[in-house]
């Protein structure tokens, strides 16, 4: 999630006027327990740690216990259908269960399964539009030609999953 939201982050920078991307590491050690808070917005921020967001995006559908009291109310929680047992406590809140890993092992591994997320959240939430972020991948992943074609696939199959979704 931590690339996805720098990509995020990094994208949004033609359309708001603020925007802050805060990682926070669990665990010493590489595929430990990370997470990042991003804020897009036309008027100063004035902290970047929040307690509680308008969306939660989670790649392990076990942890939608630990992250359900951080989404306000009316939020949303686009969580990663593989690993998800549990149901949400709360009414005023919307899950969104996604197939990304299914998706992502057909592209090419799950290492692209932040992207399929960011397409849905993208298509869904709509903070920016799509092109920024195909602009920033191209910025980023340009000199790695697989790479990036891969990372533009999963991203634009996000897309496409949430049309389905929301269909």
């Amino acid at each position: 999630m931590l690339v996805a939201g720098r990509l995020l982050a990094a994208a949004a920078f033609e359309q708001y006027k603020y925007i802050s991307w805060m990682p926070t590491y669990g665990e010493a050690r590489r595929g430990g327990p990370s997470e990042c808070t991003v804020i897009l917005s036309d008027e100063e921020i004035a902290s970047p740690i929040l307690d509680q967001v308008q969306t939660v995006m989670l790649l392990d559908g076990s942890q939608l216990k630990v992250f359900e009291a951080r989404v306000r109310p009316n939020g949303l929680m686009i969580v990663e259908s593989a690993g998800l047992k549990d149901k949400l406590q709360r009414e005023d809140l919307r899950l969104l269960p996604v197939s990304g890993l299914k998706v992502a092992m057909g592209i090419g591994g799950m290492l692209v399964n932040n992207l399929i997320l960011l397409g849905v959240y993208v298509e869904v939430v709509k903070p920016i539009p799509p092109e920024l972020v195909e602009k920033e991948l191209d910025r980023t992943y340009g000199d790695r030609e697989a790479m990036l074609e891969r990372n533009k696939e999963a991203f634009r199959k996000g897309l496409e999953v949430a049309k389905t979704i929301m269909a």
